[in-house]
């Protein structure tokens, strides 16, 4: 097992270590999930934790790490009589993105418990984390399913598993720490409030921090443990401190002035729910014990707000996480309460003394910076010609309803198209192909029936081999590549129209987001075409694309399809699973070389030669209307909706046509 860079070395991300420790001393918190750019230390310092916990007792022989000082009562390995235990180091185990519900909770041998009445049961990571840190690197990109068992186990403090009438219950009980790079999608809102704090991190720009980073991590990797032996006393003091945060935090008094300051924040800056509110009352209380206090302050009401409120802000993905801290601290002081005693004029100022052990480098704090994408990250194409106009905003966005794929795919997990998959509702039943993990029971019952007087039954139990087994097939919803090709060529260049047609496309990326595709972002313009987004899960960084993109020149339609043929051809290699459906956003006009209409046809009949999902919407306006986008769908075997159309209370029939269209062409 390899050495662990200790944790007091990390250079800077004082927020980061500050939400980490908080939570090893309460870990009633909630957790922390850690946001921000590839290469800013947040997988290190999450290991990095795990040597600083202190030991746990636990029953000798226990695999669900039960305490011998109040064993669980309905531990699958009791029940145990209270006795001294043995001592092992805490845990942290890593849950892959890949890992199955049976890897993650646990699974029942279904074979055993319908023969013979047996709970065979095989602990997964929940067990092995239970009383220690479970560590979830790309967050963002884990199945919604996995995540959703995982909070509800943080929540409860328990795993549940059940299948088919047998259930199996433990503790669960762990520090949960995520982290994701928003570049490569973001987590559902309602996801985001289950973990307690979040964090923003990004690469310090100071020269002098940035070397030290540098000169820290070569030394460790030159020698790791000579590295960690010079660490040691810090590492030390630390651990003595978490020990002594946690036998004094039982006796923090949260005043009734702090917590209106609590409730008053939450409510001025209108997040939802009241989670937000109880889990800045424990990040505050657990500030104090850090400081050492029996008192929580106001500071520490401050600083609990900055872990705890911003992600909790977000009405949608493109919103930027943060806190106005002018209007926090203008709410802390208007319902300031008397009750609270005077704050330590040398507690360290924000944070009451709660920050972390600093090192020997000063720079910015790590998550005091927004790790998102510049709007005007890569820069402006330079001006090609008189002819080109500056980006436009957005128009205001709105509601759409489904475009979806039709027939039945089997891609990832998500709310677009119908497909194949482990969750849904039952529409068959199989033999199983490797483990069991969806018993079918009626349809495994009718398959043993015929050979019970062969195989001798003689009481009441059905005797059940292993090729009576039936795996459920269900049907469930799948994640689609929306790919957007978009005509940003002089003929779309009237400010209020392209501001329109970027409004429509930022409400598709918005319905793309919630049904959790990817997409991709392809622009025409001037002589050619260019990817101005790879298909990728982060419908933030496709909106920023399109928040900056101008206009003018003439239209190269042909070019704009061939290069999304390109696109597709490349991801189908990657992702052969992953359906596509491509939306065109167009007036249907092209112009530029020889016979440009007669070549946009060609380059759109191969969509349709391929079968490939398509909607073209027609953004042609003005008195005289030449119906070019219709005949473009024609020839893409798509269909044609108009922006007006393509509001939710319009666009009803939308899916049947294209559908509609696909049926017809396979006849």
């Amino acid at each position: 097992m390899s050495t662990p860079f200790p944790f007091t070395a990390v250079v800077g991300q004082d927020d980061l270590r500050l939400a980490l420790l908080l939570n090893a001393v309460s870990p009633a918190v909630g957790g922390v999930l850690v946001r921000g750019e590839k290469g800013t230390a947040k997988s290190t310092a999450v290991r990095a934790l795990s040597a600083l916990l202190p030991e746990v007792a636990v029953v000798a022989g226990c695999r669900f790490s039960c305490d011998p000082a109040a064993p669980d009562p309905s531990c699958p390995d009791g029940p145990h009589e209270p006795g001294p235990g043995a001592q092992r180091p805490s845990r942290m185990v890593e849950l892959p993105v890949g890992a199955s519900e049976d890897r993650l909770v646990g699974a029942l041998d279904i074979e055993r418990a319908l023969a013979e009445g047996v709970k065979a049961f095989e602990p997964g990571l929940l067990a092995d984390a239970h009383r220690g840190i479970l560590y979830v690197d790309e967050v963002n990109l884990l199945h919604d399913h996995l995540v959703d068992l995982l909070l509800d186990a943080a929540a409860m403090g328990a795993s549940y598993v059940e299948r088919e009438g047998v259930s199996v219950r433990h503790a669960a009980r762990f520090l949960l720490v995520g982290t994701m790079n928003p570049e490569e999608g973001e987590l559902r809102p309602q996801l985001l409030d289950r973990f307690g704090l979040t964090v923003e991190v990004a690469a310090s720009r100071e020269p002098d921090q940035r070397v030290e980073v540098v000169r820290r991590r070569l030394a460790y990797d030159d020698d790791p443990t000579g590295f960690v032996t010079r660490w040691a006393d810090e590492e030390a003091s630390v651990r003595q401190r978490i020990v002594a945060a946690r036998e004094l935090l039982p006796s923090v008094r949260l005043g009734d002035g702090a917590l209106r300051q609590i409730a008053a924040t939450c409510a001025a800056f209108e997040v939802d729910g009241m989670r937000a509110d109880i889990v800045m009352a424990r990040t505050a209380t657990a500030l104090a014990a850090w400081a050492g206090r029996t008192d929580v302050l106001a500071e520490d009401v401050r600083q609990a707000a900055l872990l705890a409120l911003p992600h909790r802000r977000r009405r949608n993905p493109f919103d930027a996480p943060g806190l106005d801290e002018d209007k926090l601290d203008e709410t802390l002081e208007e319902f300031s309460g008397d009750d609270d005693p005077d704050p330590d004029p040398d507690g360290g100022g924000p944070g009451g003394g709660g920050q972390p052990p600093s090192d020997d480098s000063d720079g910015p704090q790590g998550g005091g910076t927004d790790a998102r994408p510049e709007a005007g990250e890569g820069g402006q194409p330079q001006a090609s010609g008189a002819a080109e106009q500056s980006a436009v905003r957005a128009s205001e966005p709105f509601r759409t309803k489904v475009l979806s794929v039709p027939g039945i795919g089997e891609g990832a997990a998500g709310r677009r198209s119908r497909a194949r998959t482990e969750h849904g509702r039952t529409t068959g039943a199989r033999r199983p192909q490797g483990a069991l993990t969806k018993l079918h029971l009626a349809a495994t019952v009718q398959a043993a029936a015929p050979h019970q007087r062969a195989r001798g039954r003689s009481g009441p139990g059905l005797v059940v081999r292993r090729d009576d087994l039936r795996q459920a097939t269900r049907e469930g919803r799948e994640g689609n590549l929306v790919l957007f090709v978009v005509d940003a060529s002089g003929s779309m260049a009237a400010r209020q129209r392209m501001s329109a047609v970027k409004g429509a496309v930022v409400s598709l990326l918005l319905d793309a987001y919630q049904r959790r595709d990817k997409v991709g972002l392809v622009t025409f313009r001037g002589a050619a075409a260019e990817v101005a987004l790879p298909p990728t899960s982060s419908v933030d960084a496709a909106a920023v694309r399109l928040e900056s993109l101008p206009t003018g020149g003439r239209t190269p339609l042909a070019a704009g399809l061939l290069r999304a043929h390109d696109v597709l051809r490349v991801e189908r290699l990657r992702d052969p699973a992953r359906r596509a459906l491509v939306v065109v956003v167009t007036d249907g006009r092209a112009t530029g070389g020889p016979e440009p209409v007669a070549l946009a046809g060609r380059a759109a009949r191969l969509f349709a030669a391929e079968g490939i999902a398509s909607v073209v919407v027609d953004c042609e306006s003005g008195p005289v209307r030449l119906g070019l986008a219709g005949q473009l769908a024609g020839e893409l075997g798509g269909t044609a909706v108009t922006l007006d159309e393509l509001r939710a209370d319009s666009i009803a029939g939308l899916v049947r046509d294209v559908q509609g269209v696909t049926k017809r062409r396979a006849a």
